[in-house]
């Protein structure tokens, strides 16, 4: 089975001892458990021996037997026939005591294997760009960190430890059948060519599939997390059905092809089975012959017969593992392929730091293409330390990209980005990103205490400055009726909340990190008018003094801002002023006027709709 291992193979497990090295003391007392077994194996069948050769008949002890315990004690049939019994309890107790010994050492190796490669693939999933997961999805790199890490520990523990202590077993069987009968060992060794070539030849037909299944399973969980996560939605249009069928449909062909692997699986067992009955019943047959011809004692054949059993154990263990280890390097191969991905936004080896940026931005004749697109053009602009200027224009005009680059989510094309006179490139990139507080249109808050959602930022801050930033995002107030106050746990995504609480809270966010950049994507849409002006009120005083971005769906949302930028197409096309700008009657004009056109006015009660974003 070793030598049917393709140099990539070879290769993985090197990375996967890499892997496990912290760990190489439980795995070296393992594999000895492993290899203690065996002499308590070749002990198993004594007992029989002494019964029924010693007892029964009248061989004498086998010599070390004799040379430990003196003869006169075993002078009579029945201390012989104790001694076999106190020995078969002997060796039971030591069989246990090693099996719990190797459950426990397997238990705690295991474990801790996959949780260190668990917590590398999620630290390096986190590290890779936006454009990666945009590409990829979420749910696959999700099922590699959940469901293929764990193939390190059946492929370390249940992989390379068997294939060493099952060698030395195999070797030690065969040595002792040979010294009982040369003959019957050279035949049991005749299946040893025969199981290979059915596992190599497995092993090449059925490799790609186990990919292939992986990749499905990667699919069909897509399915649920996209499902599930817009729930709403779903329900909303009554689509219940035909989202359960797309689910279905795409597990049915998963199913079909766990079914086609699963009997390929099956037809190798019947294959490895009938070669190891057809290796023990030529054993059986030469063996009764030596019998009957005086060359070899009923005891001893009894012996060899039960030996042979434990030599081919090994042998067809490690035949059907050939299944459940492929399956296994599928996962390992996905997960360690994840952790080959380079970022597409790298650190530089010499970053230099910088604890708080004055706050002057400027963009030198950027461009950006994503996947083949231009989606920003010769972008040059400069946002004077303090300055609030609001980003507008058509959906698709990359308000959204000239913000992530301010973060570094992606690197441009051509031109540079600059942050106080430096390319941002050059900033270590925690650094940078320090430099920014995030209020979303959709606020992020997590499954956790409300407490530790508005320190998100600065987990460091006492609970004063906590209440604080909610006192000034107008968040405190609702947050004291709550059962639990600030120890309130929020629901996934914070759904217990309603929308202008979900924002008051990510506005506190910001006011507890006090970045000297805040960068606003229309935080006040979809908000009712009583909402939206605790959360305006609250933004006037975030915004006090720091460079801020806003990026506008709504033109009310950019009302007194210092400069506004009109994109289309991933080029600037207008700049200044909202009131110069709707007097040139330019493209910002025509995007606000049909914002206007778009009011609805309600007679009954006077109160027109707020503008769409």
């Amino acid at each position: 089975m070793i030598a049917a291992l393709t140099r990539a193979d070879l290769t993985l497990y090197r990375r996967l001892l890499a892997q496990a090295r912290p760990y190489w003391r439980h795995l070296v007392a393992i594999l000895l458990l492993d290899l203690v077994a065996t002499p308590l194996a070749l002990l198993g069948p004594l007992p029989l021996k002494i019964a029924v050769d010693s007892v029964i008949g009248s061989e004498p002890l086998p010599g070390f037997i004799g040379a430990v315990l003196p003869g006169e004690r075993l002078d009579s049939p029945l201390a012989l026939l104790a001694l076999a019994a106190g020995l078969q309890v002997a060796v039971l107790l030591l069989v246990q005591v090693r099996e719990l010994a190797w459950y426990v050492l397997r238990a705690r190796a295991g474990q801790g294997v996959t949780l260190a490669f668990r917590a590398r693939l999620f630290r390096h999933a986190q590290r890779l760009s936006l454009a990666f997961h945009d590409r990829r999805g979420t749910a696959d790199s999700e099922y590699r960190i959940q469901w293929d890490a764990p193939g390190i520990q059946w492929l370390t523990i249940d992989g390379i430890i068997p294939f060493v202590s099952a060698g030395f077993m195999f070797v030690s069987m065969v040595y002792v059948i040979a010294r009982i009968d040369f003959q019957l060992a050279l035949v049991a060794l005749v299946v040893g060519p025969v199981l290979f070539v059915v596992s190599r030849t497995f092993d090449r037909r059925t490799r790609h599939r186990y990919d292939f299944l992986r990749q499905l399973d990667a699919r069909a969980l897509a399915i649920v997390q996209e499902v599930l996560g817009a729930l709403r939605v779903v329900k909303a249009f009554g689509r219940e059905e035909r989202e359960q069928e797309r689910f279905v449909s795409h597990a049915g062909v998963t199913a079909s092809a766990r079914m086609r692997l699963s009997l390929a699986e099956g037809m190798f067992g019947v294959l490895i089975n009938l070669t190891l009955g057809a290796g023990t019943a030529l054993v059986l047959f030469i063996g009764v012959r030596n019998v009957l011809a005086g060359s070899l004692t009923t005891g001893a054949f009894l012996v060899v017969l039960s030996y042979l059993s434990q030599l081919y154990r090994p042998l067809e263990a490690i035949s059907h593992q050939v299944a459940s280890l492929q399956d296994s390097l599928a996962s390992v191969r996905r997960a360690f392929a994840l952790l080959d991905e380079m970022p597409d936004v790298a650190e530089r080896p010499q970053a230099r730091p910088i604890a708080r940026a004055v706050g002057a931005v400027e963009f030198q004749d950027v461009s950006f293409t994503y996947d083949r697109d231009v989606v920003l053009r010769g972008v040059s602009l400069l946002v004077e330390p303090g300055t609030r200027v609001g980003i507008v224009g058509p959906t698709g005009a990359g308000k959204t990209t000239l913000v992530s680059l301010l973060f570094r989510f992606y690197d441009p094309t051509a031109g540079r980005v600059v942050l106080d006179g430096v390319d941002v490139r050059e900033y270590r990139l925690a650094d940078l990103r320090n430099q920014f507080a995030v209020v979303l249109q959709e606020p992020v808050l997590f499954s956790t205490t409300i407490r530790e959602n508005i320190a998100y930022g600065r987990p460091e801050a006492g609970f004063s400055d906590i209440m604080a930033a909610a006192q000034a995002a107008n968040a405190h107030d609702f947050i004291s009726s709550l059962p639990d106050s600030y120890d309130t746990v929020l629901g996934e995504r914070g759904m217990t909340l309603s929308g202008g609480e979900k924002q008051r809270l990510s506005i506190a966010r910001a006011f507890l990190k006090d970045a000297p950049i805040l960068i606003l994507d229309e935080p006040s849409s979809a908000l009712d008018t009583g909402t939206e002006t605790l959360v305006v009120q609250a933004l006037e005083r975030l915004t006090a003094g720091r460079t801020t971005l806003i990026i506008a769906h709504r033109h009310s949302t950019i009302r007194g801002v210092d400069r506004i930028l009109v994109l289309d197409r991933g080029e600037i096309v207008e700049a200044g002023r909202q009131a110069d700008l709707l007097a040139a009657g330019g493209l910002y004009a025509r995007l606000y006027s049909q914002q206007m056109d778009r009011r609805v006015d309600v007679p009954s009660s006077g109160v027109a709709a707020a503008p769409e974003g």
